[in-house]
Parts: C-alpha cells; sequence; structure tokens
C-alpha cells in the first residue's frame, strides 16, 4: 500500500480548454478518432487516460457539461479494499487491484485521501453470527487485516455508538477520498495526454458505415432492422455534431443499457437507484473518527455513517429503485428514513446540525458482476454495471478494458512522451489549504482573499478552476473544484461574490466589483 503525501502547490494549471466550454472547434467533428469513450464518469476518464497513454487518438464524449456530473459526483467516496466482494468476480479483482493504483495514483496527483479505517457494528445475533464468514470472505479476496472484536471493543472504537452492539469487525484499510477530484485529475489527465473532450453531446444514434445501419435513440423506431454499426468506423450521431471512431466503448453509467441497445444489443437493463444521504457539521467530525458500517445483508450495504475528505460527518443511504433516471430530488421519506436508522445508530449526531443532504443515482444492473463485454466484429466494448465500487475499480477497470480491446484487435503501442501527471488542487481538509500557506501567499495575494468563509476557499482557487484544463461549466461545478459553497450557509454569505467571480470567470474581486 502507498502511504498518501499531502497535496503540494495550489493545483492544476492550464490554458482554458475551450472545447470543454461551448466553442467547440469544428475540426473536431472532422477526425476519425481511434476510440470514443462515452461517458466522462470516473470510469469513462479513466479509460480515456489509460488508452491515451498509447500512440492513439481517443475522444471522451458526455452528454452532461462537465465531467464527474453523474453517478460519479454522488459517490460514497469510499476507496474500498474489497474485502466484501463476492470472491472469485470481475467485480472483486478489479476492486482489489483498483485500490492499490488509486492509492498509488492519489499520492502522484494530490488526490486527498484519509486511511481512516473502517468497523463493521453487529447490531444483532445473526450479524454476529456473519462476522467469521465476513472475515473469511475477504481473506478469499486476498485482504487479510480484518479482526473480529467485541463489543467493548466496538465502544471503545466508536464510544458515540447507540446501545445494543454486540460485536465488530475491524477493517483497517478503508479510506475515504474525495470522489470529485479522482474524476478531474483522471479526465485533466486524460487531456494533458492529448484526449477531446467533448462535453455536452449527448449521443442520439449511431451507424455504422460498412453496415450501412443505423440504431436511434431508446424510445424511437428503428424502422424495423436491426441496429448493427461498427465495420470500419462508427459514427455517433450527437447532439451537437458527429463523431466518427474506429472504435467505441460504452461507459455511459446510467445511459449505458440504451447506448448498448443502439448497438443492437439487449444485455441488461439499468435500474436507477436513488441514495439520499445527511451531511452533518464539521462540529460532528470528532463523533466518526472512521467508517461504521452495517453488517450487509441480502439487501445490500446498508446505511453507514462516515466521515468525509472535508471534515464532515455522512449518514446515508438510502436505496430506493426508480424509473425516472434524472430523479435526484431528496424527499421526506427518505429523511425519516435515514433518522430513524441514525438515532439507533449513533443518537448524538442526530443532535448535531445538518449541513446539508442530497441524493444520487446508481446505476443498479439485472446482473451480479461487472459487465465488461467486447464486440469484436462491431469494434465495440460494453463497461456496464459499475456499481459504487467503480470510483476505487476505476484504474483497474481501465487496465482490464486495454486487455480486452487489445484482444478484440485494437493496436496498442504504448508512448514515451508521456507528461506528468496533474497536481491537483486540494479539497481535503486534513491537509495543508492555499488560505493556511502563507509562503503560497506571499507569493500570490489571492490565496490570502477568502471568498467563502464557511470552506475557507479563496479567490486564488477559484480563479485557478477557471484557468484549468477542464474549466467549471457552472456553479455546481465550481463546487466541486474548490467547496466553494458547500459549507453550512450553503452560499447564503458569500453566493453574491462568488456569482460575481464566475460572471469574469475567475477574475480578481476586483474586476467583479465592476
Amino acid at each position: 500500500m502507498t502511504e498518501h503525501s499531502p497535496p503540494a502547490g495550489p493545483g492544476a494549471r492550464g490554458e482554458v480548454n475551450e472545447q470543454a466550454n461551448e466553442q467547440v472547434n469544428e475540426s473536431v467533428y472532422d477526425k476519425v478518432y481511434d476510440v470514443a469513450v462515452i461517458g466522462a464518469g470516473v470510469v469513462g476518464s479513466a479509460i480515456a487516460r489509460d488508452l491515451s497513454g498509447h500512440d492513439l487518438s481517443v475522444v471522451l464524449l458526455d452528454a452532461r457539461d462537465d465531467v464527474g456530473d453523474g453517478t460519479s459526483k454522488a459517490n460514497t467516496a469510499i476507496l474500498h479494499t474489497g474485502f466484501d466482494a463476492k470472491p472469485g468476480t470481475l467485480e472483486s479483482r478489479l476492486v482489489r487491484r483498483g485500490y492499490e493504483l488509486l492509492s498509488a495514483y492519489a499520492d502522484d496527483t494530490g488526490i486527498p485521501v484519509e486511511r481512516t479505517g473502517a468497523l463493521l457494528v453487529a447490531w444483532t445475533p445473526e450479524e454476529q453470527d456473519a462476522l467469521p464468514g465476513l472475515r473469511e470472505k475477504a481473506v478469499a479476496n486476498g485482504y487479510e487485516h480484518c479482526e473480529p472484536v467485541t463489543a467493548e471493543e466496538v465502544y471503545r472504537q466508536v464510544p458515540a455508538l447507540g446501545p445494543g452492539a454486540l460485536g465488530g469487525l475491524t477493517v483497517p484499510d478503508e479510506s475515504i477520498i474525495c470522489t470529485w477530484t479522482t474524476t478531474l485529475a483522471l479526465a485533466t489527465d486524460a487531456t494533458a495526454r492529448g484526449t477531446t473532450v467533448l462535453l455536452g453531446h449527448r449521443v442520439d444514434a449511431v451507424e455504422g458505415a460498412e453496415a450501412g445501419t443505423e440504431g436511434t435513440a431508446a424510445g424511437e423506431s428503428t424502422a424495423g432492422t436491426e441496429a448493427a454499426p461498427g465495420g470500419d468506423t462508427t459514427t455517433l450521431r450527437t447532439s451537437r455534431g458527429s463523431v466518427t471512431a474506429r472504435w467505441v466503448v460504452n461507459a455511459a453509467g446510467l445511459g449505458a443499457d440504451a447506448l448498448d441497445g443502439l448497438f443492437g444489443h439487449r444485455r441488461f437493463t439499468v435500474t436507477p437507484r436513488r441514495g439520499e444521504l445527511l451531511v452533518f457539521d464539521k462540529l460532528a467530525r470528532p463523533l466518526a473518527d472512521r467508517i461504521v458500517l452495517p453488517v450487509p445483508s441480502s439487501l445490500g450495504k446498508g446505511v453507514l455513517i462516515s466521515p468525509t475528505i472535508y471534515g464532515n460527518v455522512m449518514l446515508g443511504p438510502t436505496a430506493e429503485d426508480l424509473t425516472d433516471r434524472t430523479d435526484t430530488g431528496t424527499s421526506e421519506s427518505g429523511f425519516e428514513f435515514l433518522r430513524t436508522k441514525g438515532t439507533r445508530l449513533m443518537p448524538t449526531l442526530l443532535e448535531e446540525e445538518v449541513t446539508a443532504s442530497y441524493a444520487g443515482l446508481r446505476a443498479a444492473i439485472d446482473h451480479g458482476d461487472y459487465l465488461i463485454e467486447p464486440s469484436p466484429e462491431q469494434r465495440y466494448l460494453l463497461v456496464g454495471g459499475i456499481r459504487s465500487t467503480g470510483l476505487t475499480a476505476s484504474l483497474a477497470i481501465a487496465e482490464h478494458v486495454r486487455g480486452v480491446l487489445a484482444e478484440a484487435g485494437l493496436k496498442l503501442e504504448p508512448r514515451l512522451d508521456l507528461p506528468e501527471p496533474p497536481r491537483m488542487p486540494n479539497l481535503g481538509e486534513a491537509y495543508l489549504r492555499p488560505y493556511q500557506d502563507a509562503a503560497l501567499i506571499a507569493e500570490d495575494s489571492a490565496y490570502g482573499r477568502i471568498v467563502c468563509f464557511c470552506e475557507r476557499v479563496t479567490e486564488g482557487e477559484i480563479r485557478d478552476a477557471y484557468r484549468s484544463p477542464l474549466p467549471p461549466a457552472g456553479l455546481d461545478g465550481l463546487r466541486r473544484r474548490t467547496r466553494a459553497m458547500n459549507g453550512r450557509c450553503q452560499g447564503f454569505y458569500c453566493g453574491a461574490t462568488v456569482d460575481a467571480l464566475m460572471a469574469t470567470k475567475g477574475g480578481t474581486c476586483q474586476e467583479a466589483a465592476k
């Protein structure tokens, strides 16, 4: 395991990539790319980064206006050891491998990680009886550090737990990580390696040059023909122009089944599973200095309590299957469920102030493992069914995808001229932030001008976000890059200033005030 070192410096810098905004150069539509990766979440970005480390032209497309704006942004942000995965599955292998790869990559790029460890808590005799089996499963997955502990030890480690715990199982290497920075680092790295990033490009249809057939978006007529794009090239008809590539990788998350259908397949169905979470104020952090997990059941992993990389404490998620793939709203029933669960798990936590609540959608599928299947005759690869462990496994998935594509016929020649990985801005509370760095402030006073006082975000960080290779497309993107307006006031005090800085795309406060 690679230990994580504190990030250094203010963050990734570079010229603004106009492709990430609205001014897409028309020439990007004239080019024939070697590989098109659809889906700029953490998995798609990792795949684009990996492939662009070879002598290939790569384009990364996403329907949304920012990278990581789908399922990735609402991940529970745990760097998993894979101790509880089903042994022998592709997921278990890639999570274990991904843990090592992402740990090392975080060290290289400054993605904040805290090695908090985790504690599974048994609340019933049945759950207590399940603990030895979970330890055996961890060993079968190659992780041998789990240890059963008594109820007394459970309360010694987490004194704030509610009464009634019967025992536990430690997982010392489970960690928390910044999911936002991870996706952004991978996409930034891919961009530096030459990947063309086309955001706001929803794929509506695909055409195969040789096959001469066409698939259209789900719900539209296919005129009675079975779509069979592929051949030498596939043309992706998007909401903003057509993109042509020799190979296509489908990492579209919630839209992966619909896109798979455009290629003539009916392999699986994505069910959007909503997870609601409550975020408690930083004052609650001493109550939970490690991840507290329930014993998994047939219904899933259940509600956990976890510190966040930003200094808060998180309670959730719920698990509600929906039909609407855009419904990320919170609900009264979700709040009530979490309050009931939280009151039993850690009653003193429920006495703390809630800073925010949010909901994300997971791409649950009717398949028990990651679904990574090539269609060599179409020069097409499906990367579907990547659940929340995909954050941890992202780099291993990319590595696996590279091997699958090579076996399917894609020629891969490693490049020898790769740029260094980007050094990302630090969003982690445990490491030095710009407002705390006297030397940095002496060098550039913008890091001494705090804009968001709840999260201690400076004018310099907002400026850097807009000067980065993948600048934010809106307020949510700026929040994910800087933490601005994510504090307890939720922008009540800093909202006007942040709006003004956004209007000047990170100009100075003096410029914003004009």
